[in-house]
């Protein structure tokens, strides 16, 4: 009895998949369409005689309608009008309707009077009736099939009202999408009400059908009136600010916000949109607009040349990595000595990313014989140096890890680079190493004198150095830290209240290296405009904020002093440098005169031997001192200053 029931079951099924296949589909639209023909055809003759269709025209109606019917699906057959679900329909989908009815009208007039049935041509009022009813109808059937199942998909005997409704925040492109977005997905019990936006143009219109509302600085207003479940910003490109004000609006109300992935993020769209929607960042509202490249564009050097990253599975470096195979070059060798954080990237890379053109090296880039033997093996075109410390009071514990890994490894990278006759090298450097009063400071200014000193020895490489500041997200952030502890239920603790630091996030830190690795002409140190500092305490209480908590009741903020050597304002630009344009918007070059390579042997020998014998302070202290030298040696003079360095050999553009 159980097998019958489970045959007949199996059978229904099967029989409903043959119902619910293409062809029966295909079928199913020419039959509609069909009848719709013929009905546009009849009516036509029908307005056409205010008292009745004479007998020799009804004959050619009889006559002819098989005809007409079987020319116009041909005809819409061939304009791919069975190719699609008509809930799928567009606008690109009417207009080729459009062109197939005509096509087929001109092809019924041609019929009709050259083989003359009836030996009676059809009026041509009958004519023109046809092309517009066919039109209004085979038009109307696919709008109506689309209102229906997509635009306004029954809930259920009545039009229910949504679980959720949703207001959204902008009504461009991004706020249009999803408002169909949730209108066509039932499953997504949601409905949208409205939009705010702040071009004044759209106040009071009505878009995809909804209307929009008032603009952000209404927000108070709109939701009180409305009180939406849920808001919804959907300006990919939405400043920081704006997303601080809806933010703020909407959680002194405890109404949820979601936000669209901003450009970096947002890769693709449609029906996935809705899905993408995430809870908004810190680093959307931080309030600096966020540089944005095109990757292709700007690392169009890399395609088809080998590339090495170091560091390829940390942050920057596996992000560095994610790019760079976007742009498509021959072979991309990963180097890391970190056995699982390389195994990830690898599997990432060719797994989720099908990009399989890479060599993935488990190597110390402190080991001079190995980076040879790597640089010798693959012979890159490009290296991108991103390996490195950047945990500051874990480097201060252990001054001399922190001088060998970012300052002796860079020195070694760079001149296995420049022996195996690599076109470009770019290290990835920090704001921490102007002036720089931590170990870690000035183990990268360290590396950074290296580079320049490695640009004197090998000419034929273009060297060059990238700063920045704080990346949102990394190992280093403060952002994980503040988010573990808002976790716990607090307190977040903040050195101090007058503490500022630069950000960014890391893709803008990677396409500001790529993109630097383009300008580099030998030498150079690039920085990113990266607007106003932010002060600490203030991304504290926007991180509280953003996770439902009121800062100082909910969760408390706690001041612990800063830690030694921890500056209140870090600093872009050394006192002997001088901000140069390039011709890269947001990126300058941190001029300076050259440095003698003599000079920077001696540094480093100094250095090694004090990390193997001194304390961390004392480090700090003697790279600090050999800075103030190295600055003072050049004297107030501007001449020193007015002009960036440029590459032997080479003309720069800077």
């Amino acid at each position: 009895m159980n097998g019958d029931t489970h045959k007949r079951a199996r059978t229904s099924g099967q029989l409903l998949a043959l119902l619910a296949g293409p062809r029966v589909r295909r079928i199913g639209q020419l039959a509609v369409d069909g009848a719709l023909v013929a009905l546009a055809w009849w009516l036509a003759f029908v307005l056409r005689f205010d008292n009745g269709i004479p007998p020799r025209y009804r004959d050619l109606l009889l006559a002819t309608l098989p005809l007409v019917v079987a020319l116009k699906v041909v005809v819409l057959a061939l304009f791919g009008a069975y190719s699609k679900l008509w809930r799928y329909v567009d606008q690109r989908d009417f207009n080729s309707l459009v062109r197939a009815v005509v096509v087929g009208s001109v092809a019924v007039i041609a019929a009709t009077f050259v083989l003359a049935p009836g030996r009676v041509d059809p009026p041509r009022g009958v004519i023109a009736l046809d092309l517009l009813l066919t039109l209004a109808l085979l038009g109307g059937a696919r709008f109506l099939v689309r209102a229906l199942v997509v635009e306004r998909p029954l809930r259920g005997p009545l039009f229910e009202r949504a679980a959720r409704e949703v207001l959204i925040v902008g009504a461009g492109n991004g706020g249009q999408q999803v408002a169909a977005e949730l209108r066509r997905n039932p499953q997504l019990a949601s409905a949208p009400i409205g939009f705010v936006d702040d071009d004044p143009r759209k106040r009071g219109m009505r878009i995809a059908g909804l209307k929009v509302l008032g603009s952000t600085d209404d927000l108070p207003r709109i939701l009180d009136d409305t009180k939406p479940d849920e808001v919804i910003i959907a300006i990919p490109s939405a400043p920081g600010l704006l997303r601080q004000k809806v933010v703020t609006a909407c959680r002194e109300r405890q109404i949820p916000v979601r936000t669209l992935p901003t450009t970096f993020e947002l890769l693709s769209g449609g029906i996935e949109l809705v899905r993408q929607a995430r809870e908004v960042r810190v680093e959307d509202v931080l309030g600096r607009e966020p540089v944005r490249m095109e990757i292709d564009r700007v690392g169009a050097y890399l395609r088809g040349r080998v590339v090495l990253v170091t560091g390829a599975g940390g942050s920057i470096g596996s992000e560095l990595c994610r790019q760079i195979a976007r742009v498509g070059p021959r072979m991309l060798v990963l180097v890391d000595n970190a056995e699982t954080a390389l195994f990830e990237i690898r599997r990432e890379l060719e797994q989720e990313r099908h990009f399989a053109r890479l060599a993935a090296v488990l190597a110390d880039c402190r080991d001079a014989t190995r980076m040879r033997e790597v640089f010798l093996e693959h012979r890159p075109n490009v290296v991108f140096h991103a390996a490195a410390y950047k945990h500051v009071p874990l480097m201060e514990e252990n001054p001399v890890e922190a001088i060998r890994n970012n300052a002796v490894a860079t020195r070694i990278v760079a001149a296995a680079a420049g022996s195996a006759g690599a076109d470009r090298f770019v290290l990835v450097s920090t704001d921490k190493a102007v002036r720089p009063q931590t170990v870690m400071g000035a183990s990268k200014a360290l590396a950074e004198w290296a580079v320049e000193a490695a640009q004197s020895r090998y000419p034929g490489t273009r060297y060059a150095a990238v700063r920045f500041g704080n990346v949102l997200g990394s190992s280093g952030s403060v952002v994980p830290i503040f988010r573990r502890q808002i976790a716990k239920g607090g307190p977040v603790t903040v050195t101090d209240p007058r503490m500022t630091r630069y950000f960014m996030t890391i893709p803008e830190a990677v396409q500001l290296i790529i993109r630097s690795g383009d300008l580099a002409r030998g030498g150079e140190i690039f920085v990113l405009e990266m607007g106003e500092p932010v002060p600490i305490i203030e991304l504290a209480r926007n991180m509280i904020r953003l996770a439902g908590y009121e800062p100082g009741v909910d969760i408390a903020i706690e001041i612990v002093g800063p830690r030694p050597g921890e500056k209140l304002h870090e600093e872009l630009f050394n006192p002997d440098e001088t901000p140069r344009p390039t011709a890269a918007e947001k990126i300058v070059c941190a001029a300076r005169a050259p440095i003698d390579p003599a000079w920077v042997d001696a540094v480093f020998a100094r250095i090694e031997e004090l990390a193997y014998t001194g304390s961390s302070g004392d480090v700090a202290a003697a790279v600090a001192e050999l800075a103030a030298e190295r600055w003072a040696s050049r004297g107030d003079s501007s001449d020193a200053q007015s002009e960036p360095r440029p590459a032997e050999g080479k003309a720069t553009s800077l």
